[in-house]
């Protein structure tokens, strides 16, 4: 359970100038002269670099392994980054040049990509455009096939939110949204999630995200089946991966996840009771989880 008021972990933020002139924002933890592996943590469409603090703090200070750079990013349109003043730039394409500038600017060669939701699509996509810089895969809770009915939800509060007046108003009101999928929530996590979602770095209440990014989702047409990655997910055979769905998920489905681990044999699966679309990786076991499978890639490049 995390503590309802953790500790400031030690990041520097850093800034790169996108291919059209936009300021993107990422933290860095850790540092270029580290022995273990780079981690890129890539999160969910409204999301930001803050969900990945406890998990980017417990990589950078070789927990279950040695101690490593972790870069967590903020998309434009989210976080610290500029916000894009043509909303139909918050695209995946668009992003994924974003995600090629950010690796160049910061000379990632090769990293291991943690990508919650929308950040997980960013790999497969990557996997076509620069595969020799992903040296493993931890997909949260995505795959290549999205649930329509996980995308009408998310659909249904994406820019619609009221902006809560505290912290405890932003629990209530992510409890209100989200407690039928997230049962397994302590009242200490959800107050992390509520800070993780609406509280700046200074501690202000506040969107964290363009509320234009639901302007994309108003594109598509939900009573279609919505194209699909298996292409790009199978270009990521062969290297090192492991899935997180949560155990009530309705975007990741449990039979897409089968045929995950059908088509990429030795990929790692793990289900978080609990919670569902996108696990909040804030946990021990999670961050234990994720670690280990972080290390074993290093213990294999030793080898």
């Amino acid at each position: 359970m995390p503590d309802p008021t953790p500790p400031r972990f030690a990041y520097e933020s850093r800034y790169c100038i996108a291919h059209d002139g936009l300021r993107l924002h990422l933290r860095e933890y850790g540092s270029m002269l580290d022995p273990g592996i780079p981690a890129v943590c890539l999160p969910g469409l409204t999301r930001n670099s803050v969900d990945f603090d406890p998990l980017a703090a417990a990589l950078a200070g070789g927990r279950n392994g040695p101690r490593r750079r972790v870069l967590a990013l903020d998309y434009r349109g989210r976080g610290l980054s500029d916000y894009d003043k043509d909303w139909r730039n918050y695209s995946l394409e668009t992003e994924n040049l974003d995600l090629l500038s950010v690796l160049a600017a910061m000379e990632i060669q090769g990293a291991i990509f943690i990508g919650t939701s929308r950040g997980g699509m960013h790999v497969m996509l990557l996997s076509a455009a620069r595969p020799a810089v992903i040296r493993g895969i931890v997909l949260n809770d995505i795959g290549p096939v999205l649930e329509p009915r996980g995308m009408a939800r998310i659909r249904s509060y994406v820019g619609k939110l009221p902006v809560p007046k505290s912290l405890k108003e932003a629990a209530g009101l992510l409890k209100e949204l989200m407690s039928e999928r997230f049962n397994g929530l302590s009242e200490a996590d959800w107050e992390a999630y509520a800070r993780m979602t609406f509280s700046d770095d200074v501690g202000r209440i506040a969107m964290r995200y363009d509320s234009n990014l639901m302007k994309t989702l108003e594109l598509l047409d939900l009573e279609q089946a919505l194209p699909s990655l298996w292409p790009q997910f199978d270009g990521l055979t062969g290297l090192p991966m492991l899935i997180i769905r949560g155990e009530n998920s309705d975007l990741l489905s449990a039979e897409t996840l089968s045929e995950m681990l059908r088509r990429h044999k030795g990929a790692q699966s793990c289900i978080v009771k609990g919670q569902g679309h996108a696990p909040l990786l804030i946990d021990e076991p999670a961050i234990d989880r994720i670690c280990a499978f972080a290390a074993s890639i290093d213990d294999a490049a030793e080898r």
